[in-house]
């Protein structure tokens, strides 16, 4: 019998669960499926400062399908995912979100897919449930910049929802990297992949973590870790500021030599100053974001620290070894 893992990173989701938690059984009880695959729920609650802890450990003591690791601070939803890639033990893994916005309904056809040779099913929105407009547009923006930029195709509207194979998940494992963009290491990692369109829900309850700041950063992290088009934009930029400069240098000396037309100075000082520094702050900007990456690479630190697992203290908390 094949196993299924659903892998649900959690942050302050105290409110979702009590009902994310019978929609799981109810996919999990179905005659059909119970028949055919063997579940395991992987929650990981990461650093929550609500009750999320609580409720998980009550969930885990009544169904043993339920298991859940829990972090030692709030590592970020991309680290989170990568120990539920380290500790999930099933064929297949499904990553879905706590607030129901992922219906766990659309996982059977997921399976159907898996099952036909399919490596990743990748669920794709057709709406983005209640956003706002200009959320909207930036979210479709940053995906369309990407799209150009990025040296894989990153999937627009494509978020983590999602079936991978193990094969898949053990590659994820080995992608340690510590500024992390999942969304584009799966398109990265290539194999087979196929699409299931659905329409997002909006949050049965709570309120989403990702204010504007968090998307931003995470936006930054998915150019800088999969292009290095900006370093080039920079250089262009450089080129083209130049060549612009030579040839307002030939215009100052042509009125002033030729026709004895005085330049105004101060000005047109300001204005080549100010202009210069921006541009020279702006790749300086591009450039430390690079070196930025290179620093916190350089460190070798663990992406995350498990405190407990299902109740049990781990040793080091260290990440579970390859």
């Amino acid at each position: 019998m094949k196993k299924v893992s659903i892998l649900i990173p959690c942050y302050n989701e105290e409110l979702s669960l009590p009902l994310l938690y019978p929609e799981l059984c109810k996919l999990m009880d179905d005659g059909v499926l119970r028949r055919r695959y063997e579940w395991e729920v992987m929650f990981v609650n990461d650093g929550s400062s609500d009750n999320t802890l609580s409720v998980l450990q009550g969930l885990h003591a009544a169904d043993s399908r339920i298991s859940y690791i829990d972090l030692s601070r709030n590592f970020g939803k991309e680290n989170a995912m990568l120990a539920g890639f380290d500790y999930v033990s099933g064929d297949c893994m499904v990553i879905m979100d706590a607030d129901l916005q992922h219906p766990p309904s659309l996982i059977p056809q997921m399976l159907e897919l898996w099952e036909q040779g399919w490596d990743d099913v990748y669920a794709k929105r057709l709406t983005r449930g209640h956003e706002s407009w200009l959320r909207k547009r930036l979210s479709l923006g940053f995906y369309a910049m990407l799209q150009r930029m990025a040296d894989v195709d990153v999937l627009p509207n494509v978020g983590d929802f999602r079936l991978l194979d193990r094969k898949c998940i053990n590659v994820l494992r080995h992608l340690r990297e510590s500024q992390r963009y999942t969304k584009g290491m799966y398109s990265w990692m290539g194999f087979r992949k196929t699409e299931i369109p659905f329409e997002q829900q909006d949050r049965v309850a709570g309120e989403s973590a990702w204010n504007f700041m968090k998307l931003t950063n995470l936006a930054v992290n998915g150019i800088t870790s999969f292009t290095t088009a900006p370093l080039r934009m920079a250089t262009v930029l450089g080129l083209l500021v130049s060549a612009a400069a030579f040839l307002f240098l030939i215009y100052v000396l042509v009125c002033t030599l030729i026709w004895g037309d005085p330049v105004q100075g101060y000005p047109t000082m300001m204005v080549v100053i100010l202009f210069l520094g921006g541009i020279q702050l702006l790749a300086l900007g591009i450039i430390g974001e690079y070196l930025g990456h290179i620093y916190h690479e350089s460190k070798h630190r663990p992406t995350y620290i498990a405190r407990e697992m299902n109740g049990k203290l781990l040793a080091d908390g260290t990440p579970q070894r390859l």
